[in-house]
């Protein structure tokens, strides 16, 4: 492919992307490839118009009917509010005459990125088949749900990824920098769901896809799984999101003709075009999800940057998979309980350091000069099978004295579980010294990295009354060790949440067995 074609094909990318209510897609594209689906009808606020999404008064307008006109089955509150000053909804579905008090919690959330609209109509639609369907409402003999419809108001109203001071709110799950974000962690944290997913849409239209085939290509996949590969999730939670609740909902995607696969993009690798795929970091909403011990995946809709193309199938795409998890939940709602118990009583070693597998793999992918679908062999690194460099034995409590950097109401926001040491006392444990410290990153996300590596000191070390006592026997241990962890990369430490330098000892410790 000639220079000028590539030269073509990445500024027209660019110009969409700097003008996003426009369609990068072509019509033959479409016409080929993904033709809308008609079986919809236009019961969303969005589908009652031809321009434009659901915006915020119809949105409140919708959840508002639906209450209304099944009060013994959908109730709603506020939960916070945007930074622009809107009121956070969020719906709760429940069979309430059903005397089951054992049922299946399931968190669903969408539009946490403001640019991806079929997130939130998805689920939108999904609630408005629950009750008008009397097919669906069995379902809630044994599961109860929270819906979060619209996680980012402000960018949604702008059709903009990011939230009103600039943060990606998927990768705030730990930092808690952002008020949407700690709103819908101790909503999250109070639900404690056993199930969650994660609604949301991605661009089939890349700039490096510009130098791929001969005048670039797009991604063909309806939808993409993006599920834990961080192996301080326990193993067998990993494994019922993949092979029961992602494999499930693969079959039913195939059956009604919706392509789909593990989450992919393309990265830059040494100036060659690499792929990606799996994820293992806790600052994103399926590893933050599952380190609770929930079963937890991140799904994504071919849609952003094609405007309201295909919208029917996109949200189709969104109710196929939200339903067959219910459908899968519903199934297995006793073997779900058996694991969370067996993985909240899980007690390996604490992975620092994850180290993506390299591998060369086939993808689909849609020749845009040919039109036609093709083969293209790619590198692909993955986390879903990640390996795991640093180790570090797991203690039986992190101590943090009591006024340190204010992230302890971090840790509350979160749900985890302290207690405060009630009089002056010297405690047996290890302290972190740091050995070495690098802090010459590019701001991140409004945070000045750190990277740190410890040495661990033990002794008898004095603490003061107020000081957090954190043990390491409750269900979100593994959530606890990603944050205090110094070399963790999402730790608070990795965050420069608590800044320090070398040879300072930081103000957590840890208590180890004997």
């Amino acid at each position: 492919m000639s220079i000028k074609r590539i030269l073509f094909y990445f500024l027209l990318i660019t110009f969409f992307q700097s003008y996003p209510q426009l369609n990068q897609q072509s019509k033959k594209i479409t016409k080929k490839f993904f033709s809308d689906l008609n079986e919809l009808e236009d019961v969303t606020p969005a589908l009652k118009k031809k321009k434009g999404f659901t915006n915020y008064s119809e949105l409140i307008e919708f959840i508002e009917e639906k209450t209304n006109t099944y009060p013994d089955f959908i109730s709603y509150k506020y939960i916070g509010r945007s930074q622009k000053g809107k009121k956070i909804p969020i719906i709760y579905v429940n069979k309430k005459n059903n005397l089951n008090n054992n049922k299946v919690r399931v968190w669903m959330q969408g539009g946490l990125h403001g640019n991806e609209p079929a997130s939130t109509e998805s689920l939108l639609y999904m609630l408005h088949m629950l009750m008008l369907n009397d097919d669906f409402k069995y379902l809630l003999d044994k599961i109860e749900l929270a819906i979060l419809p619209m996680a980012n108001i402000d960018g949604f109203l702008k059709n903009d990824r990011y939230a009103a001071n600039g943060l990606d709110l998927n990768r705030d799950h730990t930092k808690l920098m952002a008020p949407e974000t700690k709103a819908s962690k101790k909503e999250f944290a109070n639900f404690d769901p056993h199930v969650a997913l994660d609604f949301h849409e991605y661009r089939p239209f890349r700039k490096d896809f510009a130098q791929l085939s001969t005048f670039g290509i797009s991604n063909p996949y309806d939808v993409m799984f993006l599920h834990t590969g961080n192996l301080n999730v326990p193993e067998n939670i990993r494994n019922i999101i993949d092979t029961l609740f992602v494999k499930n909902t693969s079959k039913v995607l195939d059956k009604l003709g919706l392509m789909n696969r593990h989450y992919m993009k393309s990265e830059k690798y040494k100036g060659e075009i690499h792929f990606s795929t799996g994820s293992n970091t806790a600052r994103s909403s399926s590893n933050f999800y599952a380190l609770n011990n929930g079963i937890a995946t991140l799904f994504e809709i071919r849609g952003v940057g094609i405007g309201k193309t295909s919208f029917k199938r996109r949200i189709y795409s969104g109710l196929t998979v939200g339903f067959s998890f219910l459908q899968t939940a519903f199934e297995n709602s006793d073997f779900i309980f058996q694991q969370i118990e067996i993985a909240n009583n899980y007690k390996g070693e604490i992975i620092l350091e994850h180290k993506r597998s390299i591998n060369n793999e086939v993808i689909k992918a849609i020749d845009i000069e040919k039109n036609e679908m093709i083969d293209l062999e790619v590198t692909m690194h993955s986390s879903k099978n990640s390996i795991a460099g640093l180790k570090r034995s797991r203690p039986q409590a992190y101590i943090i004295k009591s006024n340190s950097f204010g992230f302890i109401e971090k840790l509350e926001n979160i749900g985890i579980n302290y207690t405060k040491i009630e009089n002056d006392t010297l405690i047996y444990s290890g302290s972190y010294k740091i050995i070495d410290y690098n802090d010459n990153f590019k701001v991140y996300e409004k945070m000045k990295m750190q990277k740190v590596l410890t040495e661990i000191e033990f002794g008898e070390f004095k603490f003061s009354k107020g000081d957090i006592l954190i043990f390491m026997n409750q269900k979100r241990s593994n959530l606890i060790a990603e944050l205090l962890e110094p070399e963790a990369p999402n730790s608070y430490v990795s965050f420069g949440i608590i800044k320090t330098a070398i040879d300072e000892i930081l103000p957590i410790y840890r208590i180890i067995n004997k």
